[in-house]
C-alpha cells in the first residue's frame, strides 16, 4: 500500500483483502434525516449497503455527499465484516480450549480425592441398610 493511494483505493485495497467483492454488495440510496438542513431531507444521499452472502446490513449518512457516504459505508462493512471474524476466531479458540481442558488426564491428586469420596460415599450407602439383630 503507497502513501499516494486515494481512500477509495485503500478501501478497495481492503475489502480484497477480506474477501468481499463489489459483486456481493446490494447498494441503495434511501433519504438521511436530522442535521444538515434541508439539503439532505431532500436528496437520496444516504447510502446502505448488504453483503448478500453474509447478510451483513451498514447505512451511512454520516455527511452530506452521496460519494463520501458511500466511501464511509464500506469503511463500515469492513470493519463490521473485520469485527466478526475477531469474534468468531475467539469463540473458535475458546471451544478448543475448552475441548483441551476436558480431555487432559486428571491429577494423581484429583484421582485420589475422587476415590476417596467414592470410599466415604459407600459407607453413607452401607448405614442405610436394615438394622441387624444384634443392634
Amino acid at each position: 500500500m503507497q502513501a499516494s493511494e486515494s481512500p477509495w483505493e485503500r478501501v478497495q485495497h481492503r475489502m480484497q483483502q477480506l474477501g468481499l467483492a463489489e459483486a456481493d454488495l446490494d447498494e441503495s440510496f434511501v433519504l438521511a434525516g436530522g442535521s444538515g438542513g434541508q439539503k439532505v431531507n431532500k436528496t437520496a444521499s444516504a447510502v446502505q449497503l448488504i453483503h448478500v452472502p453474509s447478510g451483513t446490513m451498514v447505512k451511512c449518512a454520516e455527511g452530506r455527499s452521496q460519494h463520501m457516504n458511500r466511501l464511509k459505508a464500506r469503511e463500515r462493512l469492513c470493519e463490521k465484516m473485520e469485527a466478526q471474524r475477531r469474534q468468531q476466531k475467539l469463540e473458535r479458540d475458546a471451544r478448543r480450549a475448552k475441548m483441551r481442558h476436558q480431555k487432559r488426564k486428571p491429577s494423581a491428586r484429583q484421582q485420589a480425592k475422587r476415590i476417596g469420596n467414592k470410599r466415604v460415599r459407600g459407607e453413607v450407602k452401607k448405614l442405610r441398610g436394615r438394622p441387624s439383630r444384634d443392634d
